[in-house]
Order: structure tokens, then sequence, then C-alpha cells
């Protein structure tokens, strides 16, 4: 069975229509944007910085077995750090980095105890390179680093499997949230000078499905920006 968190929309969307294409079992959360209404019912409302949310969705899934769980719900918010909103800045971290645990947390037992598992986590190059107002989502997004090391020492011996991709700009997700005039200007930072198609982060994520040897790593998917 494959997760994935945060599937109605973006990244989230692109994999869960993917793996649904290649009659793989999906199961896919939305928290405020709704998902097709030709999937609803491979979808579940979650919150995932609540725990009891997060178990009421797996209770609702039949066959959580050789469980594949990929991580892609997140929020942002972007602001200087003088000028931040405090509230503002702990829900990006509550989001992205506790909620993270939070769902891998209440998964782990279900892997542990069938002796497979594999979790994919997204972190960011936005916390690789300094980004002017990404205080909250660049510590969030490092913060999945350290996480991943500790639960893959955690599990290994259980065949379970935790890797991070280092996602850069692609033509999909948060860069829409970007102005145009921005966009060309990290274009010109990247190697390649393009945005890239998300096909990569699906190759990338079936490389890390199929392989028992990648734990606790970090990958980097961008062209080559640092």
């Amino acid at each position: 069975m494959i997760l994935i968190t945060g599937a109605s929309r973006g990244i989230g969307k692109y994999l869960f229509n993917k793996f649904e294409n290649s009659d793989k079992p999906v199961s896919g959360t939305f928290h405020n944007t709704l998902p097709p209404a030709e999937n609803k019912n491979s979808f579940y409302q979650v919150d995932i910085t609540d725990c009891n949310s997060i178990e009421s969705w797996l209770n609702s899934i039949n066959d959580l077995s050789n469980i594949i769980l990929i991580n892609c719900a997140g929020t942002n918010y972007t602001s200087f750090a003088h000028k931040s909103d405090n509230e503002k800045w702990k829900e990006v971290v509550d989001v992205n980095l506790t909620g993270t645990f939070n769902v891998i947390s209440k998964v782990l037992p279900f892997m542990r105890e069938q002796k497979f598992g594999r979790i994919i986590n997204f972190s960011s190059v936005v916390a690789q390179v300094g980004t002017l107002g990404a205080s909250a989502y660049a510590s969030s997004k490092s913060g999945l680093w350290g996480l991943t090391k500790s639960i893959a020492v955690e599990n290994a011996k259980n065949n379970i499997t935790i890797n991070n991709l280092n996602l850069g700009y692609f033509n999909i997700g948060m860069i829409d949230e970007v102005t145009k005039e921005y966009q060309e200007i990290i274009k010109q930072k990247i190697p390649t000078g393009n945005f890239g198609d998300p096909e990569n982060i699906f190759q990338a994520v079936n490389y890390l499905i199929k392989s028992d040897y990648i734990n606790g790593s970090s990958i980097d998917v961008n062209a080559g920006l640092f």
C-alpha cells in the first residue's frame, strides 16, 4: 500500500496519479484542497499535526501491508525574520517537520511488525542555500535530515528504509507562488537554465522504493543548483 500525504495538490497529486495509473493501491490525504471527485474514495481528510486524525486515516484502510509512505504534505510562510509572525513561523515547522514525524511514528508500528517499509520525505534546496524570507521553510526542511538519520538506524534491522529527496525547482508545486520575475532569476542559477520535469521526482521515488541499501540519506535532485 502506498500512502501519500498532501496528495490533492502539487507534487503529492502528481505522484498519486502516477502510482494510481500504474495500478498500485494508493491512499492519499488532503487537508484544505479537495481531491478530484473521481478519486474521492482514495482520499481521507487528515490534519498531520493531530495524531488522532492520522490514526483515523490508517484505521480506514483495509489492507495496510507492504507500506510505502511518501510524505508530501507541507506549507510555507515567507517573511524576513525580523518581520515574521511567530505563530505563522511555528505553523510551518509544526506541519513540515513535526507533522511529518507524526505520520511516520504512527505508520512505523505496522512496518516493524511486517518487517518491511519504505519512507520517503521531501526536503529542499532552500535548506541548503540562503534564500530571502525562507527561515521557517528552510528550518523545517533541514530538520528532516536529522530526523531521517535517527529513524534509519532505529529501524534498519526491520528492513525499513527512510530517505530524503532534496528537491530543487520543478514545474509543479510551490513554484507557482513565485513571481515570474523571480522565477527567471532562479533559472539563471540553475546550470541547466530551466525548472525540472516532475517525472524526475517520480523516478527518484521509485529508485528509493526498490533499494534496500540506501538508508538515512539525503539525495539532491536539483540539476546541480547549490
